[in-house]
């Protein structure tokens, strides 16, 4: 598994709300939702060089505190 970039990101409180309870009804992180709302759209316009998906496994995530 290669090691994550850690990226800090200034983001609208408002966005940020919509994004935990969007996050919270997927069982996700907030930085899972995130990396996997990113993934999906660089997947879907082409911009990734590997098609293969990251490890955003919601059961993964269902485990963290």
């Amino acid at each position: 598994m290669s090691k994550k970039k850690v990226f800090a990101l200034r983001i609208d409180p408002e966005i940020l709300e919509a994004l935990q309870k969007w996050a919270d009804d997927e069982f996700r992180s907030i930085n899972g939702q995130i990396e996997y709302l990113l993934h999906e759209a660089l997947r879907k316009t082409g911009r990734l060089k590997d098609k293969t998906p990251p490890d955003l496994n919601v059961e993964n995530d269902r485990n963290k505190p």
